[in-house]
């Protein structure tokens, strides 16, 4: 490696490095640490001089972190979390058999919560607790063992499998579709695009033989719940998921002026999916495998079909 090795700091100078922060005091930190306010002064010193740079600004009795503290007790503290969670599995403290599940919120709600009561049959005495953020959790900070993530894969950090591909329509109000005669007609119109996929637009309209151009009138968002309320007000042109676009076609709340199945046939590297994504390591807890398996022996494109 051509990287100088980085000399880490002394555990115990981490530590009160924590508290301090925590407390804004040396003396209210020593006294949770049961040390003098010397001994933790000494501790923040040889953390600095470890470091090579002050952490601390000293007005009078009161201490403030700069901007290079504040950054450093994020990690701190993450890595604190991960060591305590560490132990907990370790030693067995705590439920043994939780899994900290992260979901995309449209495949928790159109796929996932229905099934849910399959895995706890086969494993009934699991711990499971779901979050549903749209990005990507940081697996460490955010306590998350397991993600199923909306996205193109490519997270090379981590291990992903493809579970279901995300097939778009494009759909739009009956007002709207009055305007469409052809592909070509959408770039004249407002397009509605999804935060985690800015480029999804422009191959969808290369596919329909269009050459993507900036589209000063479009809105991002951040979740497909979103986007399909705002299709249907008529703010734009949406790309909705099959299952959220044959209800409002069925309904009469939109229409699909290109017709249906637009995607079929695009490179799979271009069509969004739900992945499985997880450390590495995380499969090795046997919780974590038993939930993996599970997920990857589901037939998920027959449970969405299902739902129609």
């Amino acid at each position: 490696m051509n990287e100088r090795a980085i000399r880490l700091p002394p555990l115990n100078a981490l530590r009160v490095f924590h508290t301090v922060v925590r407390h804004r005091s040396f003396r209210s930190a020593a006294d949770e640490l049961r040390v003098t306010p010397q001994a933790v002064s000494a501790q923040i010193k040889l953390l600095e001089d470890t470091l090579g740079v002050e952490l601390f600004e000293r007005k009078g009795r009161a201490i403030e972190p700069n901007e290079q503290a504040i950054l450093l007790a994020h990690y701190v503290q993450s890595a604190f979390d991960e060591l305590t969670e560490g132990v907990r599995r370790v030693t067995k403290t705590g439920p043994k058999n939780r899994i900290n599940l992260n979901a995309s919120p449209y495949f928790a709600t159109r796929y996932l919560l229905d099934r849910l009561a399959a895995f706890r049959d086969t494993m009934p005495d699991a711990d499971l607790r779901l979050t549903t953020m749209v990005e990507l959790p940081d697996f460490v900070s955010d306590e998350v063992d397991v993600a199923v993530q909306w996205g193109f894969g490519g997270w090379r950090q981590y291990e992903s499998t493809l579970l279901l591909q995300d097939f778009k329509q494009i759909c739009c109000t009956p007002d709207m579709a009055r305007k469409i005669a052809g592909p070509a007609d959408l770039l004249d119109l407002p397009l509605l695009h999804p935060v985690l996929a800015e480029g999804l637009w422009g191959d969808v309209l290369r596919h329909l033989g269009v050459e993507a151009a900036d589209n000063p009138g479009g809105i991002r968002f951040q979740d497909a719940a979103t986007m399909r309320r705002a299709t249907v007000a008529g703010l734009g042109v949406g790309l909705i998921s099959t299952i959220d676009a044959e209800e409002d076609l069925k309904l009469g709340k939109l229409v699909a002026p290109l017709g249906r199945d637009i995607m079929q046939g695009m490179p799979g590297e271009q069509v969004p999916g739900f992945y499985l994504v997880l450390p590495r390591a995380h499969r090795r807890l046997k919780p974590i495998a038993a939930f993996c398996a599970w997920v990857e022996g589901e037939n998920w494109r027959q449970l969405g079909v299902q739902k129609f």
